[in-house]
Protein backbone atom coordinates (compact mmCIF):
# COMPACT_ATOMS: atom_id res chain seq x y z
CA UNK A 1 0.00 0.00 0.00
CA UNK A 2 1.05 3.57 -0.64
CA UNK A 3 2.19 5.46 2.44
CA UNK A 4 2.61 9.18 2.90
CA UNK A 5 1.85 11.90 5.42
CA UNK A 6 -1.48 13.65 4.84
CA UNK A 7 -1.69 17.30 5.72
CA UNK A 8 -3.56 18.75 8.69
CA UNK A 9 -7.29 18.11 8.92
CA UNK A 10 -9.83 20.79 8.19
CA UNK A 11 -12.40 21.94 10.69
CA UNK A 12 -15.32 19.57 11.29
CA UNK A 13 -18.49 20.76 9.59
CA UNK A 14 -22.13 19.72 9.57
CA UNK A 15 -23.84 18.56 6.40
CA UNK A 16 -27.56 18.78 5.76
CA UNK A 17 -27.78 15.55 3.74
CA UNK A 18 -25.89 12.26 3.39
CA UNK A 19 -24.48 13.39 0.05
CA UNK A 20 -23.34 16.72 1.38
CA UNK A 21 -24.61 20.13 2.24
CA UNK A 22 -23.57 23.72 2.27
CA UNK A 23 -20.57 24.29 4.51
CA UNK A 24 -20.93 27.22 6.85
CA UNK A 25 -17.26 28.13 6.77
CA UNK A 26 -14.08 27.41 4.86
CA UNK A 27 -11.00 25.91 6.52
CA UNK A 28 -9.30 28.32 8.88
CA UNK A 29 -6.60 30.56 7.48
CA UNK A 30 -3.33 28.70 7.24
CA UNK A 31 -4.92 25.26 6.94
CA UNK A 32 -4.38 23.31 3.76
CA UNK A 33 -5.90 20.08 2.52
CA UNK A 34 -4.18 17.48 0.38
CA UNK A 35 -6.48 17.92 -2.61
CA UNK A 36 -9.33 20.17 -3.66
CA UNK A 37 -11.55 18.66 -6.34
CA UNK A 38 -13.88 20.79 -8.47
CA UNK A 39 -16.93 18.75 -9.43
CA UNK A 40 -18.74 15.76 -7.91
CA UNK A 41 -19.77 13.86 -11.04
CA UNK A 42 -18.33 10.82 -12.80
CA UNK A 43 -14.65 11.72 -12.41
CA UNK A 44 -14.91 13.97 -9.35
CA UNK A 45 -16.67 11.25 -7.37
CA UNK A 46 -14.01 8.72 -8.27
CA UNK A 47 -11.18 11.13 -7.43
CA UNK A 48 -12.74 11.88 -4.03
CA UNK A 49 -13.28 8.20 -3.24
CA UNK A 50 -9.86 7.05 -4.42
CA UNK A 51 -7.91 9.75 -2.61
CA UNK A 52 -9.92 9.88 0.63
CA UNK A 53 -9.83 6.10 0.98
CA UNK A 54 -6.06 6.25 0.49
CA UNK A 55 -5.76 8.62 3.45
CA UNK A 56 -5.74 12.08 1.86
CA UNK A 57 -7.69 15.03 3.21
CA UNK A 58 -9.99 16.12 0.40
CA UNK A 59 -12.45 18.95 -0.26
CA UNK A 60 -14.96 18.60 -3.09
CA UNK A 61 -16.46 21.81 -4.48
CA UNK A 62 -19.84 21.29 -6.12
CA UNK A 63 -21.61 24.14 -7.91
CA UNK A 64 -25.03 22.62 -7.25
CA UNK A 65 -27.07 21.82 -4.19
CA UNK A 66 -27.13 18.73 -2.03
CA UNK A 67 -28.99 15.69 -3.30
CA UNK A 68 -31.24 13.43 -1.23
CA UNK A 69 -33.59 10.57 -2.04
CA UNK A 70 -36.41 13.11 -2.07
CA UNK A 71 -35.00 14.14 -5.45
CA UNK A 72 -35.90 10.76 -6.97
CA UNK A 73 -39.00 11.51 -9.02
CA UNK A 74 -39.15 8.65 -11.49
CA UNK A 75 -42.37 7.28 -9.96
CA UNK A 76 -44.26 10.58 -9.78
CA UNK A 77 -47.24 10.32 -12.16
CA UNK A 78 -47.63 12.99 -14.81
CA UNK A 79 -51.16 13.89 -13.74
CA UNK A 80 -49.80 15.30 -10.46
CA UNK A 81 -47.63 17.85 -12.27
CA UNK A 82 -48.81 21.35 -13.09
CA UNK A 83 -48.43 20.89 -16.85
CA UNK A 84 -48.91 17.09 -16.79
CA UNK A 85 -45.44 16.72 -18.34
CA UNK A 86 -46.93 17.72 -21.71
CA UNK A 87 -45.09 20.96 -22.45
CA UNK A 88 -41.60 22.33 -22.12
CA UNK A 89 -42.67 25.88 -22.88
CA UNK A 90 -42.86 26.85 -19.16
CA UNK A 91 -39.38 25.39 -18.58
CA UNK A 92 -37.92 27.37 -21.45
CA UNK A 93 -38.62 30.67 -19.70
CA UNK A 94 -35.52 30.17 -17.54
CA UNK A 95 -33.94 27.12 -19.20
CA UNK A 96 -34.30 27.68 -22.95
CA UNK A 97 -31.13 25.72 -23.74
CA UNK A 98 -31.50 22.93 -21.19
CA UNK A 99 -35.10 22.28 -22.24
CA UNK A 100 -33.78 21.24 -25.67
CA UNK A 101 -32.61 17.98 -24.09
CA UNK A 102 -34.83 14.96 -23.56
CA UNK A 103 -33.28 14.69 -20.09
CA UNK A 104 -34.73 18.02 -18.93
CA UNK A 105 -38.44 17.84 -18.25
CA UNK A 106 -41.07 18.97 -15.78
CA UNK A 107 -39.98 16.31 -13.29
CA UNK A 108 -36.34 17.44 -12.98
CA UNK A 109 -35.98 20.90 -14.54
CA UNK A 110 -34.82 22.36 -11.23
CA UNK A 111 -31.72 20.12 -11.37
CA UNK A 112 -30.54 21.96 -14.49
CA UNK A 113 -28.83 25.32 -14.69
CA UNK A 114 -30.86 28.46 -15.13
CA UNK A 115 -29.59 29.45 -18.57
CA UNK A 116 -30.23 33.12 -17.85
CA UNK A 117 -28.00 33.02 -14.76
CA UNK A 118 -25.32 30.78 -16.30
CA UNK A 119 -25.14 31.71 -19.98
CA UNK A 120 -22.74 30.77 -22.73
CA UNK A 121 -22.45 32.05 -26.25
CA UNK A 122 -22.35 30.11 -29.51
CA UNK A 123 -22.04 31.94 -32.83
CA UNK A 124 -23.31 28.75 -34.48
CA UNK A 125 -25.97 27.09 -32.29
CA UNK A 126 -24.50 24.42 -30.05
CA UNK A 127 -26.51 22.47 -27.42
CA UNK A 128 -24.53 22.59 -24.19
CA UNK A 129 -27.24 20.72 -22.30
CA UNK A 130 -27.21 18.38 -19.31
CA UNK A 131 -25.66 21.11 -17.16
CA UNK A 132 -26.71 19.87 -13.74
CA UNK A 133 -26.53 21.81 -10.48
CA UNK A 134 -26.93 18.91 -8.08
CA UNK A 135 -24.43 16.65 -6.33
CA UNK A 136 -23.57 13.95 -8.85
CA UNK A 137 -23.55 16.28 -11.84
CA UNK A 138 -24.40 14.62 -15.13
CA UNK A 139 -24.49 11.16 -13.55
CA UNK A 140 -27.98 12.19 -12.42
CA UNK A 141 -29.22 12.18 -16.02
CA UNK A 142 -26.63 10.34 -18.14
CA UNK A 143 -27.61 7.62 -20.60
CA UNK A 144 -25.48 5.06 -18.67
CA UNK A 145 -24.07 3.39 -21.81
CA UNK A 146 -20.65 2.14 -20.70
CA UNK A 147 -18.14 1.03 -23.32
CA UNK A 148 -14.41 0.48 -23.31
CA UNK A 149 -12.27 2.10 -25.95
CA UNK A 150 -9.96 -0.19 -27.93
CA UNK A 151 -6.61 0.45 -29.55
CA UNK A 152 -8.54 1.27 -32.71
CA UNK A 153 -9.61 4.38 -30.73
CA UNK A 154 -6.39 5.05 -28.79
CA UNK A 155 -4.19 4.63 -31.89
CA UNK A 156 -6.62 5.84 -34.54
CA UNK A 157 -4.17 8.37 -36.01
CA UNK A 158 -1.70 5.58 -36.73
CA UNK A 159 -4.38 3.85 -38.81
CA UNK A 160 -5.61 6.80 -40.87
CA UNK A 161 -3.25 9.75 -40.26
CA UNK A 162 -5.89 12.11 -38.86
CA UNK A 163 -5.14 13.91 -35.59
CA UNK A 164 -2.84 12.38 -32.99
CA UNK A 165 -2.66 9.10 -31.09
CA UNK A 166 -3.36 8.89 -27.39
CA UNK A 167 -0.14 8.68 -25.33
CA UNK A 168 -1.36 5.40 -23.84
CA UNK A 169 -2.75 2.09 -25.06
CA UNK A 170 -5.61 -0.20 -24.08
CA UNK A 171 -3.33 -2.31 -21.90
CA UNK A 172 -2.55 0.78 -19.79
CA UNK A 173 -6.21 1.39 -19.02
CA UNK A 174 -7.53 -2.18 -18.91
CA UNK A 175 -7.04 -2.76 -15.14
CA UNK A 176 -8.75 0.54 -14.38
CA UNK A 177 -11.73 -0.35 -16.56
CA UNK A 178 -11.96 -3.51 -14.42
CA UNK A 179 -11.95 -1.49 -11.18
CA UNK A 180 -14.64 0.88 -12.38
CA UNK A 181 -16.94 -1.78 -13.84
CA UNK A 182 -16.79 -3.96 -10.73
CA UNK A 183 -17.80 -1.01 -8.56
CA UNK A 184 -20.43 0.77 -10.66
CA UNK A 185 -22.08 -2.39 -11.99
CA UNK A 186 -22.32 -2.76 -15.79
CA UNK A 187 -24.71 -5.29 -17.30
CA UNK A 188 -23.80 -6.63 -20.70
CA UNK A 189 -22.86 -9.58 -22.89
CA UNK A 190 -19.37 -10.64 -23.94
CA UNK A 191 -18.81 -10.54 -27.70
CA UNK A 192 -15.03 -11.00 -28.14
CA UNK A 193 -15.07 -8.15 -30.65
CA UNK A 194 -11.74 -6.38 -31.32
CA UNK A 195 -13.32 -2.91 -31.51
CA UNK A 196 -15.31 -3.29 -28.27
CA UNK A 197 -13.29 -5.01 -25.54
CA UNK A 198 -15.27 -7.16 -23.12
CA UNK A 199 -15.38 -6.21 -19.48
CA UNK A 200 -16.55 -7.25 -16.02
CA UNK A 201 -20.28 -7.59 -16.55
CA UNK A 202 -23.37 -8.31 -14.57
CA UNK A 203 -25.93 -10.53 -16.39
CA UNK A 204 -27.17 -8.89 -19.58
CA UNK A 205 -30.64 -7.51 -20.02
CA UNK A 206 -32.68 -9.45 -22.57
CA UNK A 207 -33.26 -8.38 -26.14
CA UNK A 208 -36.81 -8.19 -27.43
CA UNK A 209 -37.97 -10.62 -30.13
CA UNK A 210 -37.64 -8.14 -33.00
CA UNK A 211 -34.21 -7.02 -31.75
CA UNK A 212 -32.96 -10.62 -31.47
CA UNK A 213 -34.20 -11.52 -34.92
CA UNK A 214 -32.67 -8.37 -36.42
CA UNK A 215 -29.30 -9.00 -34.73
CA UNK A 216 -29.18 -12.62 -35.90
CA UNK A 217 -30.14 -11.77 -39.49
CA UNK A 218 -27.64 -8.91 -39.74
CA UNK A 219 -24.90 -11.13 -38.36
CA UNK A 220 -25.67 -13.79 -40.97
CA UNK A 221 -25.98 -11.38 -43.89
CA UNK A 222 -23.31 -8.78 -43.11
CA UNK A 223 -21.19 -10.28 -40.31
CA UNK A 224 -21.96 -7.19 -38.22
CA UNK A 225 -22.53 -7.45 -34.48
CA UNK A 226 -25.49 -6.04 -32.57
CA UNK A 227 -25.46 -6.74 -28.84
CA UNK A 228 -27.51 -5.68 -25.86
CA UNK A 229 -26.33 -2.32 -24.57
CA UNK A 230 -23.68 -2.33 -21.87
CA UNK A 231 -25.36 -0.15 -19.30
CA UNK A 232 -24.61 0.98 -15.75
CA UNK A 233 -27.97 -0.34 -14.57
CA UNK A 234 -27.77 -3.24 -12.15
CA UNK A 235 -29.25 -6.63 -12.97
CA UNK A 236 -27.98 -8.12 -9.69
CA UNK A 237 -27.59 -6.60 -6.21
CA UNK A 238 -24.34 -4.73 -5.60
CA UNK A 239 -23.09 -3.02 -2.43
CA UNK A 240 -26.59 -2.55 -1.05
CA UNK A 241 -28.01 -1.32 -4.36
CA UNK A 242 -30.98 -3.23 -5.77
CA UNK A 243 -31.35 -4.48 -9.35
CA UNK A 244 -33.17 -2.31 -11.84
CA UNK A 245 -36.95 -2.74 -11.75
CA UNK A 246 -37.52 -1.46 -15.32
CA UNK A 247 -39.60 1.60 -14.48
CA UNK A 248 -37.93 3.47 -17.35
CA UNK A 249 -37.19 7.19 -16.82
CA UNK A 250 -33.74 7.00 -15.20
CA UNK A 251 -33.11 10.68 -15.92
CA UNK A 252 -35.58 11.51 -13.13
CA UNK A 253 -33.69 9.63 -10.44
CA UNK A 254 -33.71 6.13 -8.99
CA UNK A 255 -35.25 5.29 -5.63
CA UNK A 256 -33.46 1.93 -5.53
CA UNK A 257 -30.08 3.39 -6.59
CA UNK A 258 -30.02 0.83 -9.41
CA UNK A 259 -28.11 2.95 -11.90
CA UNK A 260 -24.71 4.44 -11.24
CA UNK A 261 -24.85 7.95 -9.88
CA UNK A 262 -21.88 9.34 -7.96
CA UNK A 263 -24.30 11.04 -5.56
CA UNK A 264 -25.21 7.70 -4.00
CA UNK A 265 -21.98 5.77 -4.60
CA UNK A 266 -18.53 7.33 -4.83
CA UNK A 267 -19.29 10.60 -3.03
CA UNK A 268 -20.89 8.98 0.07
CA UNK A 269 -17.97 6.52 0.14
CA UNK A 270 -15.54 9.42 0.20
CA UNK A 271 -17.48 11.33 2.86
CA UNK A 272 -17.76 8.18 4.99
CA UNK A 273 -13.97 8.09 5.42
CA UNK A 274 -14.15 11.22 7.56
CA UNK A 275 -11.44 12.72 5.34
CA UNK A 276 -13.64 14.27 2.66
CA UNK A 277 -15.63 17.50 3.00
CA UNK A 278 -18.26 18.25 0.38
CA UNK A 279 -19.00 21.94 -0.17
CA UNK A 280 -22.17 22.52 -2.17
CA UNK A 281 -23.34 25.70 -3.93
CA UNK A 282 -19.70 26.57 -4.60
CA UNK A 283 -19.14 28.37 -7.92
CA UNK A 284 -15.46 27.89 -8.69
CA UNK A 285 -14.04 31.15 -10.05
CA UNK A 286 -10.34 30.49 -10.51
CA UNK A 287 -7.44 28.25 -9.60
CA UNK A 288 -5.13 30.09 -7.22
CA UNK A 289 -1.49 30.18 -8.26
CA UNK A 290 1.58 31.05 -6.20
CA UNK A 291 3.42 33.74 -8.22
CA UNK A 292 6.83 32.69 -6.93
CA UNK A 293 6.66 29.00 -7.82
CA UNK A 294 3.96 28.96 -10.50
CA UNK A 295 2.25 26.09 -8.70
CA UNK A 296 -1.43 25.85 -7.88
CA UNK A 297 -2.19 26.72 -4.27
CA UNK A 298 -5.97 26.18 -4.15
CA UNK A 299 -9.30 27.27 -5.60
CA UNK A 300 -11.32 30.44 -5.14
CA UNK A 301 -15.09 30.00 -5.19
CA UNK A 302 -18.21 32.11 -4.77
CA UNK A 303 -21.13 31.09 -2.60
CA UNK A 304 -24.07 30.60 -4.94
CA UNK A 305 -26.52 32.20 -2.47
CA UNK A 306 -24.59 34.91 -0.61
CA UNK A 307 -22.02 35.73 -3.33
CA UNK A 308 -19.35 35.66 -0.61
CA UNK A 309 -15.89 34.73 -1.86
CA UNK A 310 -14.01 31.83 -0.23
CA UNK A 311 -10.75 30.01 -0.79
CA UNK A 312 -9.74 26.39 -0.28
CA UNK A 313 -5.99 25.98 -0.02
CA UNK A 314 -4.58 22.64 -1.15
CA UNK A 315 -1.41 20.83 -2.05
CA UNK A 316 -3.04 19.58 -5.25
CA UNK A 317 -5.87 20.93 -7.41
CA UNK A 318 -8.00 18.51 -9.45
CA UNK A 319 -10.52 19.76 -12.01
CA UNK A 320 -13.45 17.40 -12.68
CA UNK A 321 -16.05 20.02 -13.47
CA UNK A 322 -17.09 18.65 -16.92
CA UNK A 323 -14.89 19.43 -19.88
CA UNK A 324 -16.34 22.85 -20.76
CA UNK A 325 -16.38 24.02 -17.15
CA UNK A 326 -12.83 22.86 -16.45
CA UNK A 327 -11.48 24.56 -19.57
CA UNK A 328 -13.43 27.69 -18.69
CA UNK A 329 -11.84 27.63 -15.23
CA UNK A 330 -8.34 27.32 -16.73
CA UNK A 331 -8.97 30.28 -19.03
CA UNK A 332 -10.30 32.32 -16.12
CA UNK A 333 -7.20 31.48 -14.04
CA UNK A 334 -4.83 33.38 -16.31
CA UNK A 335 -1.78 34.90 -14.68
CA UNK A 336 0.79 37.52 -15.73
CA UNK A 337 3.04 34.65 -16.79
CA UNK A 338 0.16 32.90 -18.54
CA UNK A 339 -2.09 35.56 -20.06
CA UNK A 340 -3.78 33.03 -22.36
CA UNK A 341 -4.92 30.79 -19.54
CA UNK A 342 -3.42 28.60 -16.88
CA UNK A 343 -1.33 25.63 -18.10
CA UNK A 344 -1.52 26.92 -21.67
CA UNK A 345 2.08 27.49 -22.73
CA UNK A 346 1.36 25.15 -25.67
CA UNK A 347 -1.54 27.28 -26.89
CA UNK A 348 -3.66 24.12 -27.10
CA UNK A 349 -6.18 25.04 -24.41
CA UNK A 350 -9.67 25.28 -25.88
CA UNK A 351 -8.67 23.68 -29.19
CA UNK A 352 -9.82 20.46 -30.86
CA UNK A 353 -13.30 20.33 -29.38
CA UNK A 354 -14.95 17.03 -30.30
CA UNK A 355 -18.53 15.83 -29.86
CA UNK A 356 -20.25 12.75 -31.26
CA UNK A 357 -22.51 13.43 -34.21
CA UNK A 358 -25.92 11.75 -34.08
CA UNK A 359 -29.53 11.82 -35.33
CA UNK A 360 -28.98 9.92 -38.54
CA UNK A 361 -30.24 6.42 -39.22
CA UNK A 362 -33.44 4.63 -40.18
CA UNK A 363 -36.51 2.87 -38.83
CA UNK A 364 -38.68 0.03 -40.07
CA UNK A 365 -41.73 -2.00 -39.10
CA UNK A 366 -41.55 -5.72 -38.40
CA UNK A 367 -45.13 -7.06 -38.80
CA UNK A 368 -44.10 -10.59 -37.80
CA UNK A 369 -43.61 -9.29 -34.25
CA UNK A 370 -46.97 -7.58 -33.90
CA UNK A 371 -48.26 -7.12 -30.36
CA UNK A 372 -50.38 -4.71 -28.30
CA UNK A 373 -48.39 -1.67 -27.14
CA UNK A 374 -47.15 -1.70 -23.57
CA UNK A 375 -48.74 1.18 -21.71
CA UNK A 376 -47.38 1.46 -18.18
CA UNK A 377 -45.65 -1.93 -18.38
CA UNK A 378 -41.98 -2.75 -17.77
CA UNK A 379 -39.72 -0.34 -19.61
CA UNK A 380 -36.17 -1.61 -20.14
CA UNK A 381 -33.78 1.36 -19.64
CA UNK A 382 -31.44 0.17 -22.35
CA UNK A 383 -31.28 -0.60 -26.04
CA UNK A 384 -29.10 -2.59 -28.38
CA UNK A 385 -25.72 -1.52 -29.72
CA UNK A 386 -24.43 -1.92 -33.25
CA UNK A 387 -20.65 -2.19 -33.05
CA UNK A 388 -18.65 -0.07 -35.48
CA UNK A 389 -18.01 -1.73 -38.85
CA UNK A 390 -16.73 1.12 -41.04
CA UNK A 391 -12.99 1.82 -41.47
CA UNK A 392 -12.00 -1.11 -39.29
CA UNK A 393 -8.21 -1.42 -38.93
CA UNK A 394 -7.04 -3.98 -41.44
CA UNK A 395 -10.26 -3.72 -43.45
CA UNK A 396 -11.22 -1.85 -46.58
CA UNK A 397 -11.54 1.93 -46.12
CA UNK A 398 -14.93 3.56 -46.50
CA UNK A 399 -15.43 5.98 -49.32
CA UNK A 400 -15.80 9.61 -48.31
CA UNK A 401 -15.03 9.69 -44.61
CA UNK A 402 -12.58 8.63 -41.91
CA UNK A 403 -13.28 6.79 -38.63
CA UNK A 404 -16.61 5.21 -37.86
CA UNK A 405 -19.82 5.04 -35.89
CA UNK A 406 -22.03 2.70 -33.92
CA UNK A 407 -25.78 2.39 -33.63
CA UNK A 408 -27.93 2.59 -30.55
CA UNK A 409 -31.36 1.16 -31.16
CA UNK A 410 -34.45 -0.47 -29.75
CA UNK A 411 -37.70 -2.02 -30.93
CA UNK A 412 -41.10 -1.36 -29.46
CA UNK A 413 -44.76 -1.33 -30.43
CA UNK A 414 -45.88 2.30 -30.26
CA UNK A 415 -49.21 3.28 -28.77
CA UNK A 416 -51.50 4.74 -31.41
CA UNK A 417 -52.13 8.04 -29.64
CA UNK A 418 -53.16 9.71 -32.91
CA UNK A 419 -56.16 7.43 -33.32
CA UNK A 420 -59.52 9.01 -34.08
CA UNK A 421 -62.56 8.98 -31.83
CA UNK A 422 -63.38 9.39 -28.16
CA UNK A 423 -64.04 7.26 -25.10
CA UNK A 424 -63.86 3.48 -25.34
CA UNK A 425 -63.36 3.34 -29.14
CA UNK A 426 -60.41 5.70 -28.82
CA UNK A 427 -58.90 3.71 -25.95
CA UNK A 428 -59.29 0.45 -27.85
CA UNK A 429 -57.65 1.99 -30.92
CA UNK A 430 -54.73 3.29 -28.85
CA UNK A 431 -54.15 -0.21 -27.44
CA UNK A 432 -54.65 -2.09 -30.72
CA UNK A 433 -51.91 -4.51 -31.72
CA UNK A 434 -49.41 -3.26 -34.25
CA UNK A 435 -46.01 -4.11 -35.71
CA UNK A 436 -42.81 -3.67 -33.76
CA UNK A 437 -40.85 -0.63 -34.94
CA UNK A 438 -37.06 -0.89 -34.85
CA UNK A 439 -35.13 2.40 -34.99
CA UNK A 440 -31.37 2.60 -35.54
CA UNK A 441 -29.69 5.86 -34.51
CA UNK A 442 -26.03 6.39 -35.33
CA UNK A 443 -23.42 7.95 -33.06
CA UNK A 444 -20.24 8.83 -34.91
CA UNK A 445 -16.75 10.03 -34.16
CA UNK A 446 -15.95 13.67 -34.79
CA UNK A 447 -12.41 14.45 -35.89
CA UNK A 448 -10.24 17.00 -34.09
CA UNK A 449 -10.35 20.28 -36.03
CA UNK A 450 -8.42 23.47 -35.36
CA UNK A 451 -11.54 25.60 -35.79
CA UNK A 452 -13.78 23.70 -33.35
CA UNK A 453 -12.85 25.55 -30.19
CA UNK A 454 -14.02 27.20 -27.01
CA UNK A 455 -12.72 30.29 -25.25
CA UNK A 456 -13.96 33.10 -23.02
CA UNK A 457 -16.49 35.58 -24.33
CA UNK A 458 -15.09 38.98 -23.33
CA UNK A 459 -18.55 40.55 -23.17
CA UNK A 460 -20.46 37.95 -21.15
CA UNK A 461 -20.42 37.01 -17.45
CA UNK A 462 -22.68 34.85 -15.35
CA UNK A 463 -24.73 35.95 -12.34
CA UNK A 464 -21.63 35.72 -10.12
CA UNK A 465 -19.48 37.85 -12.39
CA UNK A 466 -17.50 34.89 -13.74
CA UNK A 467 -16.64 35.28 -17.45
CA UNK A 468 -18.74 32.96 -19.61
CA UNK A 469 -17.65 30.43 -22.20
CA UNK A 470 -17.92 30.89 -25.95
CA UNK A 471 -18.30 27.71 -28.04
CA UNK A 472 -17.52 27.59 -31.75
CA UNK A 473 -18.47 24.20 -33.15
CA UNK A 474 -19.49 23.29 -36.67
CA UNK A 475 -20.03 20.19 -38.76
CA UNK A 476 -17.36 19.37 -41.32
CA UNK A 477 -17.67 17.34 -44.50
CA UNK A 478 -16.35 14.19 -42.83
CA UNK A 479 -19.18 14.19 -40.30
CA UNK A 480 -21.80 15.06 -42.91
CA UNK A 481 -20.75 12.16 -45.11
CA UNK A 482 -20.65 9.89 -42.09
CA UNK A 483 -24.22 10.87 -41.18
CA UNK A 484 -25.38 10.07 -44.71
CA UNK A 485 -23.75 6.66 -44.44
CA UNK A 486 -25.40 6.03 -41.05
CA UNK A 487 -28.78 6.38 -42.74
CA UNK A 488 -27.94 4.38 -45.85
CA UNK A 489 -26.36 1.48 -43.95
CA UNK A 490 -29.23 1.39 -41.43
CA UNK A 491 -31.79 1.20 -44.23
CA UNK A 492 -29.83 -1.56 -45.98
CA UNK A 493 -29.68 -3.68 -42.81
CA UNK A 494 -33.33 -3.14 -41.91
CA UNK A 495 -34.48 -4.16 -45.40
CA UNK A 496 -32.22 -7.21 -45.41
CA UNK A 497 -33.60 -8.25 -42.00
CA UNK A 498 -37.19 -8.18 -43.25
CA UNK A 499 -38.22 -4.68 -42.23
CA UNK A 500 -41.09 -2.93 -44.00
CA UNK A 501 -41.82 0.76 -44.59
CA UNK A 502 -38.17 1.69 -44.11
CA UNK A 503 -37.68 5.39 -43.39
CA UNK A 504 -34.33 7.14 -43.22
CA UNK A 505 -33.51 10.33 -41.36
CA UNK A 506 -30.47 12.60 -41.60
CA UNK A 507 -30.80 15.56 -39.24
CA UNK A 508 -27.32 15.64 -37.73
CA UNK A 509 -26.85 17.22 -34.34
CA UNK A 510 -24.32 17.01 -31.52
CA UNK A 511 -24.71 14.51 -28.69
CA UNK A 512 -23.86 15.47 -25.09
CA UNK A 513 -20.47 13.74 -25.31
CA UNK A 514 -18.09 16.73 -25.29
CA UNK A 515 -14.39 15.87 -25.12
CA UNK A 516 -11.03 17.51 -25.82
CA UNK A 517 -9.84 21.12 -25.44
CA UNK A 518 -6.92 20.25 -23.11
CA UNK A 519 -5.24 17.46 -25.04
CA UNK A 520 -2.97 14.99 -23.28
CA UNK A 521 0.41 14.08 -24.74
CA UNK A 522 4.08 13.62 -23.98
CA UNK A 523 5.29 16.88 -25.57
CA UNK A 524 4.55 20.07 -23.55
CA UNK A 525 4.81 22.08 -26.75
CA UNK A 526 1.79 20.36 -28.32
CA UNK A 527 -0.33 19.26 -25.36
CA UNK A 528 -1.75 20.61 -22.12
CA UNK A 529 -1.73 17.45 -19.99
CA UNK A 530 0.55 14.48 -19.48
CA UNK A 531 -0.72 10.90 -20.01
CA UNK A 532 -1.68 11.00 -16.30
CA UNK A 533 -3.78 14.15 -16.87
CA UNK A 534 -1.28 16.28 -14.97
CA UNK A 535 -0.68 19.77 -16.37
CA UNK A 536 2.73 20.05 -18.03
CA UNK A 537 3.10 23.63 -16.82
CA UNK A 538 1.70 23.21 -13.30
CA UNK A 539 2.72 19.85 -11.82
CA UNK A 540 0.27 19.91 -8.90
CA UNK A 541 -2.70 20.61 -11.18
CA UNK A 542 -4.71 17.74 -12.70
CA UNK A 543 -7.69 17.77 -15.07
CA UNK A 544 -9.51 14.44 -14.77
CA UNK A 545 -12.65 14.83 -16.88
CA UNK A 546 -12.82 14.45 -20.67
CA UNK A 547 -10.69 17.53 -21.36
CA UNK A 548 -7.58 15.47 -22.09
CA UNK A 549 -9.06 13.24 -24.81
CA UNK A 550 -6.89 13.49 -27.99
CA UNK A 551 -9.73 11.88 -30.00
CA UNK A 552 -13.34 11.07 -29.27
CA UNK A 553 -13.62 7.41 -30.22
CA UNK A 554 -16.86 6.05 -31.67
CA UNK A 555 -18.54 5.03 -28.40
CA UNK A 556 -19.73 6.77 -25.25
CA UNK A 557 -16.91 8.34 -23.22
CA UNK A 558 -18.00 8.15 -19.55
CA UNK A 559 -16.54 4.74 -18.69
CA UNK A 560 -13.19 5.89 -20.11
CA UNK A 561 -13.42 9.17 -18.16
CA UNK A 562 -13.83 7.23 -14.92
CA UNK A 563 -11.07 4.73 -15.68
CA UNK A 564 -8.67 7.56 -16.53
CA UNK A 565 -9.56 9.34 -13.28
CA UNK A 566 -8.73 6.26 -11.19
CA UNK A 567 -5.47 5.79 -13.08
CA UNK A 568 -4.52 9.44 -12.61
CA UNK A 569 -5.32 9.29 -8.89
CA UNK A 570 -3.03 6.29 -8.50
CA UNK A 571 -0.31 8.22 -10.30
CA UNK A 572 -0.88 11.20 -7.99
CA UNK A 573 -0.68 8.99 -4.91
CA UNK A 574 2.59 7.49 -6.09
CA UNK A 575 4.04 10.93 -6.83
CA UNK A 576 2.96 12.08 -3.38
CA UNK A 577 4.59 9.03 -1.84
CA UNK A 578 7.96 9.95 -3.34
CA UNK A 579 7.42 13.65 -2.64
CA UNK A 580 7.57 15.26 -6.07
CA UNK A 581 4.01 16.61 -6.35
CA UNK A 582 3.23 17.71 -2.81
CA UNK A 583 5.51 20.68 -2.54
CA UNK A 584 2.82 23.29 -3.06
CA UNK A 585 3.92 26.73 -1.87
CA UNK A 586 3.34 27.80 1.74
CA UNK A 587 0.33 29.98 2.40
CA UNK A 588 1.19 33.61 2.89
CA UNK A 589 0.77 34.63 6.50
CA UNK A 590 0.41 31.09 7.76
CA UNK A 591 1.99 30.32 11.09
Amino acid sequence: PLRFRPCSTIARVQHNAPTGGHVSGAPARGERVDAVIVGSGASGGWAAKRLAEAGLRVVVLEAGRARTDDDNREHIPAHTLTYRGRSKAPLAKTRPRQAESYACDEWNADWHVNDLAEPYTDPEPFPWVGRIRLVGGRTNVWGRQSYRFSDADFKAASFDGAGVDWPLAYRDLEPYYDIVERYIGVSGAKEAHPLLPDGVFQPPMAMGCAERAFADRVKTRFDRTFTIGRTANLTAPLNGRAPCHYCGPCQRGCTTHSYFNSAFTTIPDAVATGRCTLVTDAMARRVLVDPASGRASGVEYIDRHTHAVHEIRARTVILCAQMFESVRLLFNSRTPDGPNGLANSSGQLGRHLMVHVTDAGASAEFPEFAAPPSVGGPDRPNGILGIRFRNVPGGAPSQGFLRGYGYQADARVPAHTGAAGFGRPFMDAVRAAGPAVLRLQGFGECLAYDDNVCDIDPSMVDAWGIPALRIRMSLHDNERRMAEDMAAAAAEMLEAAGGRDVKTFVTPRWASHEVGCARMGTDPATSVLTPSQQAHDVPNLFVMDASGFPSSGWSNPTLTIMALAVRSCDHLLERMRVGDVCAAPPIAGAG
